[in-house]
């Protein structure tokens, strides 16, 4: 029998005893789509003035949501992380973190506890944000959110998470960062930049970082992931195929390679991660002919970095660093062009949710680029 995209979740729910249910916080609703009611969980999630390309109308993407089989809040948000001195970690050094810096201050979030939570709502430098992970889509991506909080809609569109915000109840999936239903449709969080490294990477580079521990208020295998495993790759992760259909379906490349996009207001682009770690520098467009951009790795982090580049300048890899015209010493996060933000995701969530993106590299094999 076909299961649903989060039945294993389900399962683990019940764990040492205590029900998912019996964990929940989050409010019931009867309504289908979420709907625009005020919750009276603060006020309203920080926007943008600019949006992003979308290729389909928010009309489209609701009548394409899919249950997920658990219902909203059934895979609750973690609303009160605890964190220790990743120094002192016990933890594999390959194990897949999310890195976050924020006002001087360096977090990280191990993937095998937010495979179970999706949501964490934090502060970070003294910011109140939400880091937010899909593992069907392969996608962490942080939020500013101000006086509310975010929670599991329970919904689903192209594999990916749909969220909610706890104070207009509108819905958000999560890679489009807009708003497709409620009050807020058509709106765009306020995002930020959110690195799929690992605990040693992490740690070399900020070793003052602190480490989210498994303290989340609720009992849980995090060493048993529902979906595979990344270290080492198995499961879901690495299977040519998706437990949902895709909103569009490339017709090249592995459908859980790993692609670093980022997006415009005009366009898409997706880079290789394998292809870009190795590569160090790739060159592309934002869309097919359109706006020059390019592409520069941080092995040290197993990540990669967009940039506008109109002018088409020469970046050339000059040690660890990078030279940007012929000047040197440019970090791989800080060169002197316009930087895009960009995320790690699935090649086919990806192109499900701009089939007309542009693709830069080889298309390479399942996993994270690492």
């Amino acid at each position: 029998m076909y299961r649903t995209r989060r039945a294993a979740l389900a399962g683990i729910a019940a764990v040492g005893g205590a029900s998912l249910t019996g964990c929940l916080g989050g409010r019931a609703t009867d309504s289908v789509t979420g709907g625009a009611e005020d919750t009276g969980a603060g006020a309203p999630p920080p926007t943008v003035d600019a949006g992003y390309h979308l290729a389909y109308e928010a009309d489209t993407l609701v009548s394409e949501s899919l249950d997920g089989g658990v219902g909203k809040d059934g895979i609750p948000s973690v609303d009160d992380p605890a964190f220790r001195p990743i120094a002192e970690a016990d933890m594999a050094g390959n194990e897949p973190v999310f890195g976050v810096v924020r006002g001087g201050e360096a977090k990280a979030y191990p993937r095998r506890i937010l495979s179970h939570h999706e949501i964490v709502n934090d502060e970070v430098g003294g910011e109140s944000v939400a880091i937010t992970y899909c593992p069907l889509t392969g996608t962490v991506q942080g939020f500013r959110r101000g006086d509310t909080t975010f929670g599991v809609s329970g919904r689903l569109v192209n594999s990916n998470l749909i969220m909610y915000d706890r104070a207009t109840d509108s819905w958000w999936p999560q890679m489009l960062a807009t708003g497709v239903d409620g009050s807020m449709a058509d709106e765009t969080l306020d995002e930020f930049r959110v690195v799929w490294t690992t605990a040693g990477e992490w740690a070399t580079r900020h070793p003052d970082a602190s480490l989210m521990t498994e303290e989340t208020g609720y009992v849980r295998r995090y060493d048993s992931d529902p979906y595979g495993s990344y270290a080492p790759l198995s499961g879901y992760y690495v299977r040519d195929g998706t437990r949902f259909p895709p909103l569009a379906s490339p017709e090249d490349g592995h459908a859980k390679s790993v692609v670093i996009g980022a997006r415009t207001a005009t366009g898409a682009v997706a880079f290789d991660k394998t292809t870009l770690l190795s590569e160090r520098v790739l060159t592309g467009t934002v869309g097919e002919g359109g706006p020059a951009v390019i592409a520069v790795a941080d092995p040290a982090l197993s990540t990669g970095y967009v940039y506008r580049n109109p002018d088409e300048v020469a970046v050339e890899p000059d040690g660890d660093e990078y030279r940007v015209d012929g000047e040197g010493g440019f970090e791989a996060a800080d060169l002197p062009l316009e930087r895009l933000l960009a995320f790690d995701a699935m090649w086919f969530a990806w192109y499900g949710f701009y089939p007309d993106t542009a693709f830069v590299g080889e298309h390479t094999r399942a996993g994270y680029g690492g």
